[in-house]
């Protein structure tokens, strides 16, 4: 009689120096300019970090940088943002440390939720206190803007306007508190694709006006939701047509429970609604899940929270 068998015994994870929070976003709002000259689209958007997050661990090596994160759909190689993010910093400070960076991912991914740049920031302020460098947020903002567009936001956190290519970022003195419902159809959506969709009929403008409306009477106190849109939204549906029919039955389910705002985020696939209370998002979810359509509850995270947990978790 064979003795049966034994449990596979997971490998040791390596001595992990730090284990670091990585942030979804949402886009609030979404404008698009015109094309620059440097091939890039002039933007102005508003970043919201909410507390749907990946795990990343930093586990310290003499040399050579890897990455891991046992997804199919995530790569191992340089191509991760997070390991261009370990390279690009150890190049941009003379650094010749190694780093195995394992994700524990949460965020879908090509999903319109910076999971990969979010991770990337993590990286970056986490080798700058694993390897002393000293650098902060402020110094770390060449090499993120370097990575990718959304990546600087991910040094700040919070409610913050996005100037340019989207890569400067000015933290709101109103941070926006409310719970969030994003709906996550299994369909990535790649933002290169939406960008040339939208460059084709693209009108340039001088200004975008209803970010700055909302920022404006924001900070006389008053939240104009209804100001705002995302332009990317038709391109992304053009581009991925199985999803209009599913987002149109999210916007409806989202609105039907009080969202205050549904916008598809970034150049998708999530949809999200913003909602004034526990409940109604509670109702939303469960509305969308009763519909077949995966969906999680989640809060905005202010700037100052954001600053408090990133203090913890770099142990300062």
């Amino acid at each position: 009689m064979k003795a049966p068998a034994r449990a596979r015994r997971a490998a040791p994870r390596p001595r992990v120096a730090l284990k670091l929070p990585s942030f979804a976003k949402i886009n609030l709002g979404l404008e698009v300019l015109g094309r620059r000259r440097d091939g890039y689209h002039e933007l102005r958007t508003l970043f919201q970090t909410i507390t749907l997050r990946d795990d990343v661990w930093l586990s310290p090596r003499e040399s050579g940088i890897t990455v891991s994160s046992g997804r199919a759909d995530v790569p191992d190689d340089a191509t991760n943002l997070a390991a261009r993010a370990a390279l690009e910093l150890a190049r941009h400070a003379g650094v010749r440390k190694g780093v195995h960076i394992e994700i524990s991912k949460r965020i879908p991914v090509a999903a319109g939720l910076g999971g990969g740049s979010s991770n990337a920031a993590a990286v970056l302020l986490g080798l700058d206190r694993l390897w002393r460098l000293g650098l902060g947020p402020t110094g770390l903002y060449e090499p993120a803007r370097r990575i990718g567009a959304d990546v600087p936001f991910f040094l700040l956190g919070g409610t913050a306007l996005g100037v340019s290519r989207g890569d400067e970022v000015y933290p709101l003195r109103r941070q926006i508190r409310a719970h969030v419902v994003v709906a996550t159809p299994a369909r990535p959506v790649s933002t290169a694709a939406v960008f040339r969709r939208l460059s084709r009929r693209l009108t340039p403008r001088e200004i975008g006006s209803t970010i700055f409306r909302f920022v404006s009477r924001d900070l006389e106190g008053e939240a104009c939701f209804s100001l705002l849109s995302n332009d990317l939204e038709s391109a992304a549906l053009e581009e991925a047509p199985d999803l209009a029919r599913a987002l149109r039955r999210i916007r409806s389910l989202l609105v039907r429970e009080g969202a205050a705002l549904a916008l598809l985020s970034g150049s998708g696939s999530s949809f999200f609604g913003l909602f004034t209370n526990a409940r109604q998002a509670v109702r939303a979810r469960e509305a969308l899940t009763n519909a077949a359509i995966p969906a999680v509850h989640a809060r905005t995270v202010t700037h100052e929270q954001y600053r408090r947990i990133w203090s913890r978790a770099l142990g300062r």
